[in-house]
């Protein structure tokens, strides 16, 4: 038990770290007047747990311990729904109706066609 824990835990560590590192550096790049770096590692963690969701999980075999540090505590760790959600709010309080809007339909388009997209990869499927 103590190790599905700790497997939780690091995989939350590297999640975190990664999604800090790529949105700072999405942000340095195009600046903050929208959430682009929020919204990015939102569809690039949808299309890894859809990858991982088939090719590691479905595919090879792994234990609930490794399971649980993939899904949970990296792509978890990952992604930032509750930065979404924050971001979003911030923004109807700016006065930006419409940037919030577009924030929530992007993500939540972006974010089902990556996870479906990732899936469909990693079964091997064509796009359709």
């Amino acid at each position: 038990m103590l190790s599905q824990w700790l497997a939780v835990a690091a995989g939350g560590a590297i999640g975190a770290t990664a999604r800090y590192g790529l949105s700072t550096a999405i942000y340095q790049s195009v600046g903050k007047s929208f959430p682009y770096g929020t919204l990015a590692v939102n569809v690039i963690g949808c299309l890894l747990i859809g990858l991982a969701s088939v090719h590691w999980i479905e595919r090879v075999t792994f234990g609930d311990t490794w399971r649980l540090f993939l899904i949970i505590g990296v792509f978890g760790g990952f992604t930032t729904f509750s930065t979404f959600s924050l971001e979003t709010i911030q923004l109807l309080q700016q006065g930006e109706p419409g940037k919030a809007l577009a924030n929530i339909g992007v993500s939540l388009i972006a974010c089902l066609a990556a996870t479906y997209v990732g899936w469909l990869i990693a079964r091997g499927s064509a796009l359709t």
